[in-house]
């Protein structure tokens, strides 16, 4: 299968950046389910930007870097905090409905924000937003989607058949490696095949799976994080992983579950954090209390947990109102109420779970990874705007403005995206020189429980070891476990037939390895890493993005 601009994943930087990638040619969008199955769909907040008359770009510019904690590139926090404006009127353009009163867009304020600038769809922002991008892609003609395939690694020089399959990746070659596509496996088929295209997109979302309580969709196992190391990307800053600090508790969840999440919005509305006895404690940590960015409520909670220990703490609701509640929090209403909690009468149980990556493949401002040909955009990289912590909102915000910056740099140099090395051919040939997928002398193992129970081990072990407070000996523990599950994950891969569960399997391993591995790096207290054998910023060492790569 040969295509202009293939991209990995179908959330809302996926799915704008395919519209846009049209008008230039032919684009292929791989998802590994539904195409309606992103972390997208779940995001309730909504969308920060600059639209009220008491509110300025310098003001969000600044909420945004003092939440980033030193480490946000003023340059990538800019681009997002001004052309904001422009790509929400975008996505009105395309019809998508955002809340409205008197004719005016309503606008929210959460945790970090000086003013109020969340535009959002009541509480399933992401939702109405995938909605109506998917309506545009069902009508155009140039855009083809691939349900349930799903893209196991990145087509590049060691791929190709005149290497052999020998090629190593060493600094001194780093430079001449490209991007052909990927192989993917066709899931309903029990197929891999090679997919080639001019530009390879990576927009495959996050990586909460890796932890055991996340507000993230079974399907966010890292995959495009995982692809890209193997690939020999640049990755920084992966020790950042985002606990939101109020998700649904419920005694009972299984491995993939995806927590309810309990919007910031609602605490951005007046509810309050309460401890079980009823008392708040927010003021005891920050002069913001209960509207502090989520790095310190999350600390707060865990540490309030830890003293009582109690398994959650509660969220009071009742300073909204039984009538707002109701009308501006529907979904979260409901689903409390299916789940026996009338939130109009009573407070919510809630605890931190994992929620966003703030690290990932490094990209330039034009989107554009260190793998030739290979661009980024969404919750898998790591463009300068979050830092050490992200502010609420920023994200679907960072994905607009930076799928939109791929499509201009590709549109600006279309002339010139042909590999080097396949300019004086056609591009279809290309094809012939990737080697086929080769899975001889592989097996069809029944080996579910072997899955299952390293999966399971691997998010236990991030989850005590790794989460929202760290130390030396806990991180060196879990480090030795992890390189331990990736080396025989990694050895029954080689002999076993690919599927679905190994594959994510794979991934998650090799996720944890890189932020173990980069948590390690960072002996300092920073936003979302705290240690507690270094609880303090050390700026003199650690005021930079910590890097690693694969050779």
């Amino acid at each position: 299968m040969v295509t202009d601009f293939l991209i990995v994943g179908s959330g809302i930087a996926g799915l704008s950046l395919a519209l846009k990638l049209s008008t230039l040619g032919k684009v292929l969008i791989v998802t590994k389910k539904q195409k309606a199955e992103s972390n997208t769909n779940y995001a309730q907040g909504g969308i920060a930007s600059v639209l009220a008359d008491d509110d300025n770009f310098d003001l969000h510019i600044e909420d945004t870097l003092s939440c980033g904690c030193g480490i946000s590139r003023r340059d990538a926090v800019e681009k997002i905090v001004r052309e904001g404006p422009t790509r929400i009127y975008e996505l009105i353009d395309i019809g998508v409905k955002f809340s409205e009163k008197n004719g005016r867009l309503l606008l929210g304020r959460e945790g970090g924000h000086s003013k109020s600038r969340i535009v959002h769809a009541k509480d399933l922002t992401g939702k109405e937003i995938e909605r109506a991008l998917l309506h545009e892609i069902a009508e155009n003609k140039n855009v083809q989607v691939l349900e349930y395939h799903f893209a196991i690694d990145l087509l590049t020089n060691r791929n190709l058949k005149e290497k052999n399959g020998n090629y190593k990746l060493t600094a001194k070659n780093r430079k001449e490696n490209a991007c052909y596509g990927v192989y993917a496996y066709d899931i309903k088929k029990k197929k891999v095949e090679k997919i080639i295209a001019r530009n390879t997109i990576l927009a495959t979302g996050g990586l909460g799976q890796t932890y055991l309580h996340t507000t993230n969709p079974a399907i966010a196992t890292g995959d495009g994080f995982a692809m890209g190391y193997r690939a020999g990307c640049l990755i920084e800053n992966m020790e950042f992983v985002q606990f939101h600090p109020t998700s649904l508790y419920e005694k009972e969840i299984d491995d993939d579950t995806q927590v309810f999440l309990i919007s910031e919005a609602v605490r951005g509305a007046g509810a309050v954090l309460k401890t079980r006895n009823g008392r708040e404690f927010m003021h005891k940590y920050d002069k913001r209390k209960s509207l502090a960015p989520r790095d310190i409520v999350a600390r707060a909670i865990d540490s309030e947990m830890k003293k009582s220990g109690d398994k959650f703490v509660y969220l009071d609701p009742s300073p909204i109102g039984k009538e707002n509640i109701k009308k501006n929090f529907p979904h979260i209403y409901k689903t409390c109420l299916s789940k026996g909690i009338d939130i109009t009468k009573e407070m919510i149980p809630v605890v931190p779970a994992a929620h966003y990556a703030c690290g990932g493949i490094k990209t330039d401002l034009d989107g554009r990874t260190t793998l030739k040909n290979l661009f980024a955009c969404g919750e898998v990289t790591m463009t300068g705007v979050h830092g050490a912590n992200r502010l609420a909102s920023n994200s679907l915000l960072e994905a607009v403005v930076f799928s939109d910056s791929i499509y201009k740099y590709i549109k600006k140099n279309i002339a010139n995206i042909i590999p080097k090395n396949s300019r004086k051919e056609e591009f279809g040939k290309i094809k012939q020189r990737v080697l086929d997928w080769n899975d001889k002398g592989t097996i069809n193992a029944d080996e579910w429980v072997l899955v299952s129970h390293d999966k399971r081990e691997i998010k236990e072990i991030m989850n005590d070891y790794v989460g929202i407070v760290r130390n030396t000996v806990r991180l060196q523990r879990a480090f030795r476990r992890i390189k331990m599950l990736k080396a025989e994950i990694k050895e029954y891969y080689k002999r076993t037939k690919v599927t679905v569960e190994l594959l994510e399997l794979r991934n998650l391993v090799t996720v944890a390895y890189i932020i173990i591995k980069s948590a390690m790096k960072r002996k300092e207290s920073r936003g979302l890493h705290y240690m507690l054998d270094y609880p303090r910023i050390n700026d003199k060492q650690f005021k930079k993005d910590t890097r690693l790569i694969k050779y």
